[in-house]
């Protein structure tokens, strides 16, 4: 069910962490990874608020948002407001996507372009206790905007050489970043989806990711997520991992990844 409420900011002691899920391959479970991020989060008791910033909005169908009206574009547009857009689903408080926002490189060109979610997301940082990004799959104005709001990226990734590859064009865009829009960016650490470590060649894989990630000053999780039907089961069902099938591999997975996060975060 879908609720379209007004807004109240109350502005508290602690502000929300907010974490970007990034990778410009598509295919490596990056929406996968940020509905159950949020939703595993609003399970812990947490408040969280979950962003689709991919012109694709497969995010915000899996949840059940409904992307006919005022989304992420009108807002950052300035067209609309947070009380226009923002949807109660669930324990979730959602921002949603669609079509539209694909024209935002060639739409948003003005100065501090860059900034533009940063500055919809400062004033109710207090609101919550995580905010999590779903950024499109790619290198474009949105991902730079994802990046420059966030305190945290996590970057999923399948353990095959084109996803390794990938990892040098995101490495250099998050440096850029840092030396430009968000100094305080930093990586939370790499995650393997879709997981086998029955095959050599995943193995082999798995180790060259593991320098990767020491390269870029960061880790690869403990926590590996296996692939598994239910997940998809889910997604076409609009309900999180955790409701539908929490003794499924992604679903022990998932759960096991955001405690790794909890007990990092201490």
């Amino acid at each position: 069910m879908i609720i379209t409420y007004s807004i109240h900011i109350i502005k508290g002691v602690t502000m929300a962490i907010i974490y970007s899920i990034n990778n410009q391959k598509g295919g490596v479970g990056k929406t996968t990874t940020s509905n159950a991020l949020a939703a595993g989060f609003a399970a812990r008791g947490k408040k969280v608020l979950l962003i689709d910033a991919d012109p694709q909005a497969n995010l915000s169908r899996s949840v059940g948002a409904d992307i006919g009206n005022e989304t992420i574009y009108d807002l950052l547009q300035g067209k609309a407001s947070l009380n226009d857009v923002m949807q109660r689903i669930g324990d979730l408080d959602v921002i949603p996507s669609n079509i539209l926002l694909s024209g935002a490189d060639l739409e948003f060109t003005k100065t501090g372009r860059e900034f533009l979610l940063k500055e919809v997301l400062d004033p109710i940082r207090g609101d919550y206790d995580y905010i999590v990004i779903d950024s499109p799959p790619s290198l474009g104005i949105l991902t730079v905007n994802s990046l420059t709001a966030s305190d945290k990226v996590i970057i999923p990734m399948t353990a095959d050489i084109f996803a390794l590859q990938g990892l040098d064009q995101l490495s250099t865009t998050i440096q850029q970043v840092r030396k430009w829009t968000n100094p305080k960016l930093t990586i939370a650490g790499i995650l393997l989806t879709k997981h086998s470590d029955r095959t050599i060649l995943g193995r082999d894989l798995s180790d060259a990711i593991e320098v990767t990630a020491e390269g870029m000053g960061t880790k690869v999780f403990e926590t590996k997520i296996r692939e598994g039907i239910a997940m998809r089961e889910a997604q076409t069902q609009q309900i999180d991992i955790f409701a539908y099938a929490p003794k499924s591999n992604p679903g022990v997975d998932y759960a096991l990844l955001i405690d790794e996060i909890l007990k990092e975060e201490r």
